[in-house]
C-alpha cells in the first residue's frame, strides 16, 4: 500500500499535497481499496468554502458511498473534472490523476493538525 512520505492525512483516510497556499486533495490508497469500484463522486463547486473536516463532498462505490471531508479551511478553486467521465481514476491513481479538489488555504498552519506518513500507517496497521 502506497503512502507517499510528503502528504499529510487525515484520519477520515483523506490526503492533502501543500503547493504554496493551495492544497490539492484526494483519498488515500488504503480509502480506496477498502471502497472498492469508485463509480461517482459529488464534488464541490468553484468558490465553495469549507471549514476543516467539514463534508465537502461524497464518493459513491459499489459497495458504499462514503463523505470526503476537507482537510483544510478555504475555498475551492479547482475541481478535478477527469473523474466526472473516469471516477475510477480514483481506484487505479489515487495520488495522481485521482486527484479531487484544490483549495486555496485559510490557515496553512492547519495542516500540522494532520497525520504525518508514519502517523497515518499507525492508523490503519
Amino acid at each position: 500500500m502506497d503512502i507517499p512520505s510528503e502528504l499529510r492525512y487525515t484520519e477520515e483516510h483523506e490526503w492533502v499535497r501543500a503547493e504554496g497556499d493551495h492544497a490539492v486533495v484526494g483519498i488515500t490508497d488504503y480509502a480506496q481499496g477498502e471502497l472498492g469500484d469508485v463509480v461517482y463522486l459529488e464534488l464541490p463547486d468553484v468558490g465553495a468554502r469549507f471549514k476543516q473536516m467539514e463534508v465537502l463532498g461524497t464518493i459513491e462505490a459499489v459497495k458504499t458511498v462514503a463523505e470526503i471531508f476537507s482537510p483544510v479551511s478555504g475555498e475551492v478553486v479547482e475541481v478535478n473534472g477527469k473523474l466526472e467521465d473516469e471516477p475510477e481514476l480514483v481506484n487505479s491513481s489515487p495520488y495522481g490523476d485521482g486527484w479531487m479538489v484544490r483549495i486555496r488555504m485559510d490557515d496553512p498552519s492547519e495542516l500540522e493538525s494532520l497525520l504525518s506518513a508514519d502517523g497515518y500507517q499507525s492508523l490503519i496497521s
